[in-house]
């Protein structure tokens, strides 16, 4: 069992999220930054759906009541386990009564803190992902307990992994949309030639951008969206669905992210700054 001692400012249990029910209007959810979560899974010898915890902004202080081992991935958020530094993408062993803490935010958005075979909660729809409507828990809290499997002797084949940051990157990869073919050459030319912000607006739905193009006058009927489908207003605001984002959409889907960009994206934040780039 793990103890949630305090649950810092959203925390949440996600895999790769719920397959199969977008036609009933159920969103993917799943981890944001789909590539930390697999590599974490990886150096652990897990399954790459295993449950992790996915922390955003600020980490919270965790209390093991068995042994186990944990690898932490993500954004760099200073961690500590009994007060000594660990650092990311390392195999860490954690016995009975150990406490997880975590302090300031360096860079990146979300973290991410997998565990030997994965946490054991409930699963909903095929999946333990949090997604309010479904699961009817929206984050962790102060004092709950996350079942895991008590482990004494894993031997990882590889205990640490030097990798490079993708969430540092400041351009964003997409693609043609839908609806693309509506967009004026006054409104590609600023898509591909501005910088954009990220808003205060974003969260695991969807992200607005500060910046605004020229707007528009296009109706469309309700269409299918997926996470990563970039919606313009006729305000001409930019939207970009994320992994709980609404399964359709009225406004014109011109752009989609690629799979690695929606990864970039998961760990930018307000005021962030980055281009699109068309593939």
């Amino acid at each position: 069992m793990l103890k949630v001692l305090k649950s810092g400012f959203f925390a949440t249990i996600q895999d790769l999220g719920r397959y199969g029910y977008r036609d009933i209007g159920v969103p993917v959810s799943g981890a944001m930054d789909v590539d930390s979560v697999k590599k974490a899974n990886l150096l652990l010898g897990n399954d790459p759906n295993a449950a992790v915890m996915e922390i955003t902004m600020t980490g919270p202080t965790l209390q093991f009541d068995e042994p186990t081992f944990i690898c932490l991935s993500g954004a760099h958020i200073s961690a500590t386990l009994n007060n000594k530094p660990i650092e990311n993408y390392q195999v860490v062993q954690v016995s009975k009564g150990d406490i997880l803490s975590y302090g300031k935010l360096e860079n990146g958005f979300r973290a991410y803190l997998a565990i030997k075979s994965g946490f054991q909660t409930e699963k909903v729809l095929g999946s333990r992902s949090q997604f309010v409507p479904v699961t009817k828990t929206k984050r962790l809290k102060d004092g709950d307990e996350v079942l895991f499997t008590k482990n004494i002797s894993f031997k990882p084949l590889i205990s640490e992994v030097k990798i490079d940051d993708h969430f540092l990157k400041d351009y964003l990869e997409v693609y043609k949309g839908p609806e693309f073919e509506l967009l004026s050459d006054a409104q590609l030319s600023a898509i591909f030639t501005k910088t954009f912000t990220v808003s205060k607006e974003n969260n695991r739905m969807a992200y607005q951008l500060s910046e605004l193009i020229e707007g528009h006058a296009h109706s469309m009927l309700t269409s299918g969206t997926l996470p990563g489908t970039i919606q313009l207003t006729p305000a001409g605001r930019l939207i970009i669905l994320m992994k709980d984002g609404q399964t359709t959409g009225g406004y014109p889907r011109i752009l989609q992210l690629s799979e690695e960009s929606i990864c970039t994206l998961a760990q930018k934040k307000h005021g962030d700054k980055f281009t699109f780039k068309l593939l």
